[in-house]
This record gives structure tokens, sequence and C-alpha cells, in this order.
């Protein structure tokens, strides 16, 4: 008997240690801004991205670090039979809660026109809390962005 009342007070601090083990908050957040109507020159060409189009940014991770990170451009209607983005490019902006952005991981720049273009990032480790950003340049112009707050 005097085992079996050690073994439940044991069993009993197990799962009082069980409940209060500090656990790893894991978040997703995803989300897309749309990209404005707007003109460029290609090679002398006029270049039109008409409405219809969304840059989604979507990121994975816990606390200041990042685990995954992917942004790209979805097109529906119209602006699907489109030429496309020209000349573009994604980058990644990582700032601080004074909005100072503190690293830049710039994107390879891609002379073929896609109507979807798409970039992955490496994971990161954030030395501070603020917010990731990710920003679609066209021929040489920021054309959008969008971010998402990194907090405790």
């Amino acid at each position: 008997m005097h085992h079996l009342s050690r073994l439940t007070a044991v069993l009993a601090t197990a799962g009082a240690l069980a409940l209060t083990a500090p656990t790893t908050a894991h978040a997703t957040a995803i989300g897309s801004a749309p990209v404005r109507t707007f003109e460029y020159s290609v090679g002398g060409m006029t270049m039109k991205v008409p409405t219809g189009c969304m840059f989604t940014h979507v990121i994975r991770g816990s606390g200041k670090k990042i685990t995954y990170q992917n942004a790209g451009v979805d097109c529906g209607f119209v602006a699907a039979l489109s030429s496309g983005f020209c000349n573009w490019r994604i980058d990644f902006t990582y700032a601080d809660t004074n909005n100072r952005t503190y690293r830049t991981s710039r994107g390879k720049t891609h002379s073929e026109c896609k109507i979807d273009p798409m970039r992955n990032n490496s994971p990161q480790r954030l030395p501070r809390y603020g917010k990731a950003c990710a920003h679609l340049h066209v021929n040489g112009v920021r054309r959008v962005s969008q971010c998402h707050h990194i907090t405790k």
C-alpha cells in the first residue's frame, strides 16, 4: 500500500510537470496584397500588368527563428493571359520594431517574363523582433510589398 501511494504521488507530480512544461510556439502567417495595374517598357515594347494579380508572402517559424519563407504572384482572370512580369526579382527584408531595416536578402533579377514569379528564402535566425517583408520588383521598380510582424 505504501508503494502504491508513492507511485500515485510520483505520477501526480509528473502529470503536473507535463502540464506546466514550456512548449515552443510555432506560427504560420500568410498574407496577400493586390498588384496594382502598371505599365513598363522592355526592349522598346510597352508591357501592361492588368488587375487580377495577388502577391502572397508565407512565413513559418517560432519566435525569431524563421524556418520557411516564400513569396510569389498568382494571377487570375484576364491577368493570367498577360505576358506577365519581365526583369523581376523578389527581395526579403527584416526590420526592427523601430522600422529600421537591418537585413536584406536580395533576389536574383530574372530577365525572362513569368506570369507567376516566385522565390523561396533560406531559414533565418533574427537578432530582434520587428517585421519580415517580401517585395516584388519589376524592371527595377518596387511594385508591391507584403509584411508580417515578428513578435513575442
